[in-house]
């Protein structure tokens, strides 16, 4: 009896040493490949950092010279300085366009050469690997056929989420990290902003180990327990890289999201986002596709993890933060309620400044949004954060993204060379442009195209049966509330003349021609329609408004419905 029970308790011991040891085995060798020599002792840290940007052809900032490499121009860089393996991430793979959208933007072009070099790394011997959470893809095929190896990631079985990562590794040398998708229209009707960092092989190899980890995700349906040695961070929001972006003193780090993404020593999206924000002294500016501070597609959560950093910001600190919103399709009207909200917290404080501006599209012949604002990126006066997502709870939550964090000192003599001044030049060359509008009390811009054409359409419908009940909400003389009760959303009919509204349907069908965006005014007692000069491209129409009601977009993320539906 006692024999047997030793032979059980060494084959117990025995199984567990064996499990011990795959383990640690799995820990140091799964997904581990050759990194080429490059090692964190002897990488480059002496780099060059470019700004890259797609500004669409029908946008021009004529009062303002700041202009940055095209983004095309780039990425054909980065292809030329190959000569191993271009690694890519990307949320998209569209750089095909059909022959009408190609007939309405001459630069869809672009995507299709894009293309086209990609398929050409096959004959130079470089090695094209690229990781996806795109199954069904035109293009991806296409490359497969010229040797590009792709591998699919299973986002919705791992986080239920999508890959938003965009970003290329080259030689584990070069690397580019922005908002761009490898899509035509990032190249053509979009307006992007990335950076490029030549030789720089330190950060390069950091990113890499991200890209990695999408790569070893393959066929997976979950997340291993234990992640790869060679997928560790190198550096961090703690212990940041020390090296020099163009001859100027810096330090960096790789950030990336969500959570359940993070190996060891990896600082997470949110992690580097707070840093920037909690060490600016003098100023924040944000230049974000949504921002929207709430949890869950229909439960409308709060989440506070940035909103409160802003909020304490502003008022502990005293820092001046602006924020720029893209004004599209797909904004959600609770945007306005936190922006208005953020705003109150300066009424009658000293020292306190938060301004808001929308950049405003160009509606085409066809209806949609053309020249969308894509930035993702923060510059403080000390920082820069450049990320793959919005600013929405469920993007940190759910989506895979990566980000950079560049801080340079404040006491250089030649803070124009910086990237971080470069940057913050580039966001007030937006700011004072005449694509922007201030958020104002009492107006709310109409993003929505579908908004525009229910305008459009009970405009009509009254010129055709006569006045009919127009929104109204119970606060005209304020920001909207945030509620979501039924009392907010009723219907009050209000008495309007017949001359009137045919005036404003015929201005309103005349603006929309044009490729105007309205913004409504919620003062009910004054019933005008006036046209703006035509570069302003709005309508500023005079009536009652409700930016609740009626809640017709969910609260998920920008970037979720652009891969769900391909807009954007």
């Amino acid at each position: 009896m006692k024999s047997q029970q030793k032979c059980i308790v060494i084959f117990a011991l025995v199984c567990c040493f064996a499990v011990l040891m795959a383990l640690i085995f799995s820990a140091v060798d799964i997904w581990g490949e050759d990194e080429d020599g490059i090692t964190e002792d002897n990488c480059n840290r002496d780099c060059r950092v470019v700004l890259v940007e797609n500004i669409p052809e029908d946008i021009s900032f004529l009062d303002n010279g700041t202009s940055h490499l095209p983004l095309s121009v780039g990425l054909y860089s980065l292809l030329d300085r190959a000569t191993r393996v271009v690694e890519i991430v990307s949320p998209l793979w569209l750089l095909n366009s059909s022959d009408y959208e190609s007939s309405f933007q001459p630069a869809a072009r672009q995507g299709r050469a894009l293309l086209s070099r990609l398929q050409g790394l096959k004959a130079k011997g470089i090695q094209l690997k690229i990781s996806s959470g795109m199954i069904d893809s035109t293009e991806l095929r296409t490359l497969a056929k010229y040797n590009a190896e792709v591998h699919y990631v299973n986002m919705t079985a791992l986080t239920k989420g999508h890959l938003h990562s965009s970003f290329w590794v080259v030689d584990r040398r070069h690397f580019y990290i922005g908002s761009s998708s490898m899509d035509w229209r990032s190249l053509a009707t979009r307006k992007e902003l990335g950076v490029l960092v030549y030789n720089c092989s330190c950060l390069a190899l950091d990113l890499h180990r991200v890209f990695s980890l999408y790569w070893g995700l393959q066929y997976k349906d979950f997340i291993p327990s234990f992640w790869s040695k060679r997928l560790f961070a190198l550096f961090n929001r703690d212990t940041p890289l020390e090296l020099t972006f163009n001859s100027t003193k810096a330090q960096a780090y790789i950030s990336s999201s969500p959570d359940v993404f993070i190996p060891k020593d990896r600082s997470n999206d949110l992690e580097a986002i707070s840093r920037v924000i909690q060490e600016a002294h003098h100023f924040i500016y944000i230049s974000i596709i949504d921002y929207l501070p709430l949890l869950g597609s229909s439960s409308h959560r709060y989440w506070s993890r940035i909103d409160g950093l802003i909020r304490e910001a502003l008022i502990l600190r005293k820092v001046r933060v602006r924020l720029l919103i893209s004004c599209w399709e797909k904004t959600h009207p609770l945007t306005f309620n936190f922006i208005w909200s953020l705003r109150s917290l300066c009424m009658e404080q000293a020292n306190c400044s938060l301004e808001a501006k929308f950049f405003n599209p160009r509606v085409q012949r066809d209806g949609s949004l053309q020249g969308i604002n894509h930035n993702r990126f923060m510059v403080t006066d000390r920082a820069l954060y450049l990320g793959n997502l919005d600013w929405v709870g469920n993007e940190f939550t759910f989506n895979a993204g990566a980000g950079l964090v560049i801080s340079q000192p404040e006491g250089i003599e030649e803070r124009n060379s910086t990237v971080v001044e470069q940057l913050r030049a580039a966001f007030e060359r937006d700011w004072f442009s005449r694509y922007t509008r201030s958020l104002q009390a009492n107006k709310v811009p109409i993003c929505n195209k579908h908004q525009i054409n229910r305008l459009v359409s009970v405009k009509a419908n009254h010129l055709d049966n006569g006045p009919v009940p127009i929104r109204t909400g119970q606060h005209d003389h304020g920001p909207a509330p945030m509620r979501n009760s039924h009392k907010d959303n009723e219907q009050t009919a209000v008495k309007t003349q017949h001359h009137d509204n045919r005036q404003q349907s015929k201005i309103s069908r005349q603006g929309l021609a044009n490729g105007l965006v309205p913004i409504i005014d919620s003062y009910p007692e004054r019933r005008q329609v006036k046209m703006s000069h035509l570069d302003n491209r709005q309508v500023q129409i005079k009536g009652n408004y409700n930016p609740m009601d009626p809640l017709s977009q969910s609260a998920e993320s920008s970037g979720s419905r652009e891969i769900s539906n391909g807009s954007l």
